[in-house]
């Protein structure tokens, strides 16, 4: 049976309008909305490119804060934010909201991967980065072909309204390089293939949906969201619209993977655009997710590799 699509307007607001219609919105226990999120670093302006205007930070930060504040995820997974960015990004979700992540640098400055957590709804039990390498405590390191450190942040929830723990990873895969990809996706999938309890993936992956990191990714425990859903929230959207309207067939460089035994209500990519202005480069992927019962409670077993 092939599961039921939407497809909402991507304008989600019209210009001076700051009423936005969000892809999801807030959910109610037992349900979860996760949402995964390249927010495109904040870049020198060029004036000669040709989405210049619409690439500035000055401009794209106040739709982003009005899309926040419709969606309110449960967890939102955010990567290529500079340290600004995510202080400005922390400032619109408000006190309800706790942050963990890193930057990938030495230093671990630079552009961050991070989690953001609705505190009413979730407790941060334990928090760690990972770079992925060969040394993944290694802050910076390299391994795989990439030039720049590429990382990943794992988060372990409590579900106060649930009584179980869950995992949430978050990573930002490298643009270049197809081999640093697959190790990138060996390396996760082995992680959180032990990982005992409820377990999503999220972030930017670089790679198309059916690519070797998608594949990798997918042949454990862990299927892909929108792949899954009930109902898709997109009528086949790719996620990297280039601050232009979303459009079907484009590419899915986003994916918000789950357990195989959750429950996917809905799931897909979001175009909403408050004001007409695309917040970023890309568009979010959300999942409004549930898990058995019990599954929090006596862990995962996880398929055989």
């Amino acid at each position: 049976m092939t599961p039921a699509t939407s497809s909402p307007a991507p304008t989600g607001s019209g210009a001076g309008d700051d009423r936005v219609v969000p892809t999801v919105g807030p959910v109610d226990a037992p349900d979860l909305h996760l949402m995964t999120y390249n927010v495109r670093r904040r870049m020198p302006q060029v004036l000669t490119t040709r989405h210049a205007l619409a690439d500035r930070w000055s401009t794209r930060l106040p739709a982003l804060r009005l899309l926040l504040e419709a969606e309110r995820p449960s967890v939102l997974g955010i990567q290529e934010a500079l340290p600004d960015q995510s202080a400005q990004l922390t400032d619109a979700l408000g006190t309800d909201y706790a942050s963990v992540g890193t930057g990938r640098d030495r230093d671990r400055g630079g552009e961050r991967v991070e989690l953001h957590v609705d505190t009413t709804r979730l407790r941060i039990v334990r928090h760690d980065a990972l770079w992925l390498s060969a040394t993944p405590g290694v802050p910076g390191s390299r391994s795989y072909g990439n030039m720049i450190p590429r990382t990943a942040v794992h988060v372990e929830l409590d579900d106060l309204a649930a009584g179980a723990r869950l995992h949430v990873v978050v990573t930002h895969f490298d643009h270049l390089s197809a081999r640093s990809r697959l190790h990138s996706a060996v390396q996760l999938r082995t992680y959180t293939d032990a990982l005992d309890g409820p377990v999503a993936l999220m972030g930017d992956f670089n790679a198309v949906v059916g690519s070797p990191a998608h594949r990798e990714l997918t042949r454990g425990r862990l299927v892909d969201s929108r792949e899954v859903a009930d109902e898709r929230l997109d009528p086949g959207w790719g996620s990297y619209s280039n601050y232009g309207p979303p459009r079907v067939g484009g590419r899915r460089l986003d994916w918000l993977l789950v357990d195989a035994d959750a429950r996917v209500g809905r799931a897909g990519v979001g175009g909403v655009r408050p004001g007409g202005v695309a917040p970023s480069d890309h568009d979010p992927v959300h999942a409004v997710v549930r898990w058995p019962a019990d599954h929090g409670h006596d862990g995962h077993r996880p398929q055989e590799a």
